[in-house]
């Protein structure tokens, strides 16, 4: 693969009018496809199999109801202070506002707060349902605006009105001041690495292309499978971090190549040769992982996982086309300066040339060094002890947000259950004498359960053998009780069948969440073993040595179990929340610590390789493993370095966004990135093999045998060329 990679650096390098004729041809082609067709994003996050879903089509079979049908938007309204939406004049604003409302043609009914009497016991907050003619996705933003306009009416005349339903009121935004910050801050740091303000924009540029055609794929991908509308955020944060460093990594070894004397084009096709083989490992890495995601058996996050990827894999092929011709149209770049001479490197030392400051730290107290990192991480591990999750709903938003305003009105006037209802299915037997008689039985003791504020009677089907019941929670749907009661009504259906023949069944929005969450949980620790295990393999293979994947999968694992503590530190218990423009504390999102531990396994195995790879190479040729460690760290430590600050401040430019999914996303990845980069592998890593010594080199002959020899940096293509000049 070196070789090929070679060949094409160097075609590239100079052919690079016609390199990047391609590469922008592929980006408008891209575009025109991705505009063309438009987005047709899903936001279907349910998983086959639940318990919740097997009610539900019970539910549709009895009583002819699918879960499918109109979008509808809540119109919620509180009277002024001293009144009552009884009253002759707040009754008639009210009115007014579902008459405004009633006059869009796409709204197929509203069920006013009059008709249905859904007044508050205390007279002054109610609700009605707009339900609109097609599904909630499809609701045109103009409806959106037209109910807007409408209660800002409402609004004015002193009746406080807000949205709620299953209609989003407010649209994902991809694109916009995120990016902006994190690649402003990325150009900044690249300038430092760099020392030019062109060598640092060359990443930025060939990022921003490969995700614009990432992105792109994405757009015609959905109108043929199911892909969540977030899944663009997180293709958004992978491809434009990787980018980055992807060309970071290129770029730099193209410097190194300079600096030994190679003229530009040859330094040009072996930084394509070495650093890209780097390149392409690394993402495979990451597109591995993330394809990993799949074997979880959950739709949505396969989509999620195979959406990054393709901006990953974009993110990599650019940069492998690109770079090398960006390096050779800008001659300037890293070009020789005047009047220096080579007694310049006199005032280095043979110290100061081998290892740097921190390596020469880290070496010297390994073992302080370890126990420290050890102790922090773990320390910060703790809260992850306590770990709940689930799906952020209106009672997450920003108190700016009608969503939230409207969330806590209901919350007020029906109790904090109102928003979460679980809906309760219960079937009898086909050899009950009477189905009614028995449901009536089987249903009868919920109330008496904790933590339930109220149950409806049994309605029954057409049948008669089958009922539907809402209860109410005493709990907000995100509590703990709330999974807890859920839990308790599920535990006692199997005693409740067996003595009336009734099966009781729990689903409804609420359910399902908890479901999902549950399943989520469960594969956690599943989806993390299956990847330590891939990561000890792969590294056993490219590094021939049996500690040092021990250590990269204990630093993994260490680096998962952190971030994680920290998520629950802050988005749950709520620490530090306004910092982080965080509304108020909230369990994690379900799908956040599986999505994590995948993402954080191809960027944290990446940084091992990149980092180790040259203490490898220096051991192979002194046989001393301290200078092998410090040689890594002052050659590619360096490069770890920047592109791990890189990734962090574009994955933190992300925690300010609007969106609550997002946002963690952001925190969580910024995190991981900082806990693996800068205390796993640049410190507690060179700690850990300086303590190892010879023996983090140990491979057992019969097992070199037989296993593949992997050849990361292009390692024996540089001494066949190198064999072949002399």
């Amino acid at each position: 693969m070196a070789k090929w990679l070679y060949n094409l650096g160097k075609w590239s390098f100079r052919r690079k009018k016609t390199a990047l004729t391609i590469t922008i041809a592929a980006l408008v082609i891209a575009i025109a496809a991705g505009i063309g067709m438009g987005s047709k994003f899903s936001g279907d996050m349910s998983i086959p199999g639940t318990k919740s879903e097997q009610a539900q089509n019970v539910l549709a079979e009895a009583f002819g109801t699918s879960s499918d049908g109109g979008g509808t938007i809540t119109l919620i309204y509180k009277a002024p202070d001293g009144e009552t939406l009884e009253s002759e004049a707040v009754k008639e604003i009210v009115q007014a506002t579902e008459q405004e409302v009633a006059k869009d043609e796409e709204v197929a009914s509203i069920t006013t707060v009059y008709d249905a009497n859904s007044i508050s016991p205390d007279k002054r907050i109610g609700y009605s349902t707009v339900t609109y003619k097609v599904a909630a996705d499809e609701v045109a933003q103009d409806s959106i605006e037209h109910v807007e306009a409408a209660i800002k009416t409402a609004n004015d005349k002193g009746v406080q009105t807000e949205l709620g339903g299953t209609v989003a009121l407010s649209e994902l935004e991809i694109g916009g001041i995120s990016e902006v910050v994190g690649v402003a801050v990325a150009f900044l740091i690249l300038v430092l690495t760099f020392g030019s303000f062109v060598a640092a924009g060359l990443p930025i540029l060939t990022a921003v292309i490969g995700l614009a055609i990432g992105m792109m794929l994405i757009f015609v991908g959905s109108h043929y499978t199911s892909i969540p509308s977030f899944s663009l955020s997180l293709a958004s944060m992978l491809g434009l971090a990787v980018g980055i460093d992807y060309g970071l990594f290129i770029i730099s070894r193209f410097r190194h190549n300079l600096s030994d004397g190679m003229e530009r084009a040859e330094a040009a096709a072996m930084s394509n040769a070495t650093a890209g083989s780097a390149v392409i490992f690394a993402g495979l890495t990451v597109i591995i992982a993330l394809l990993g995601l799949t074997v979880t058996g959950i739709p949505f996050l396969g989509a999620m996982g195979i959406s990054a990827a393709v901006t990953v894999f974009a993110a990599v092929i650019v940069s492998l086309v690109s770079i090398p011709a960006l390096l050779g149209a800008t001659t300037k770049v890293f070009a020789p300066k005047t009047g220096k001479s080579k007694n310049d490197t006199r005032s280095v030392s043979p110290q100061d040339g081998e290892s740097n400051r921190w390596g020469r730290f880290v070496t010297k107290y390994p073992l302080p060094v370890l126990i420290a990192c050890v102790l922090l991480l773990g320390l910060v591990s703790l809260p992850a002890l306590h770990l709940h999750t689930g799906l952020p709903n209106n009672g997450t938003k920003s108190t700016d947000t009608t969503e939230r305003r409207g969330y806590d009105l209901l919350s007020e006037g029906f109790g904090a259950g109102f928003n979460g209802p679980l809906i309760l299915v219960a079937k009898a037997d086909s050899s009950v004498a009477d189905p009614a008689a028995a449901i009536d039985i089987a249903t009868s003791g919920l109330s008496e359960l904790s933590n339930v504020a109220s149950v409806t009677p049994p309605q029954l089907n057409a049948s008669g053998d089958t009922a539907i019941l809402t209860l109410l929670p005493g709990t907000d749907p995100l509590d703990t009780q709330t999974s807890d009661l859920v839990k308790e009504i599920r535990q006692q259906a199997a005693s409740i069948q067996e003595e009336t023949h009734v099966e009781l069944m729990v689903t409804g929005a609420t359910a399902v969440d908890i479901d999902i969450s549950d399943m989520l949980n469960q594969a956690l620790p599943k989806f993390a073993g299956l990847i330590a295990g891939l990561a000890f393999i792969l590294l056993a293979i490219v590094f021939r040595s049996i500690l040092i994947p021990i250590k990269a999968v204990v630093g993994y694992l260490l680096t998962l179990t952190a971030t994680l503590g920290f998520i629950v530190f802050v988005i749950q218990d709520g620490n530090m929340a306004s910092f982080f423009g965080i509304p108020e504390p909230a369990p994690v999102l379900n799908f956040l610590p599986v999505l994590v531990a995948g993402i954080l396994f191809g960027l944290a195995m990446d940084y091992e390789v990149f980092l180790v790879s040259a203490m490898r190479e220096k051991y192979s040729h002194s046989k001393q493993p301290k200078k092998s460690i410090l040689y890594g760290l002052r050659t590619n430590g360096k490069v770890v370095f920047a592109a791990g600050l890189i990734m962090v401040s574009v994955f933190a430019s992300f925690i300010f966004a609007e969106d609550s999914i997002i946002k963690s996303m952001g925190l969580a990845l910024a995190v991981g990135i900082l806990f693996d980069a800068f205390i796993v592998r640049l410190t507690l890593v060179p700690a850990i093999m300086t303590l190892l010594g010879k023996s983090a080199w140990y491979f057992p002959r019969w097992l070199d045998r037989i296993l593949p020899k992997i050849d990361i940096e292009g390692e024996a293509f540089q001494h066949d060329k190198r064999t072949h000049l002399h």
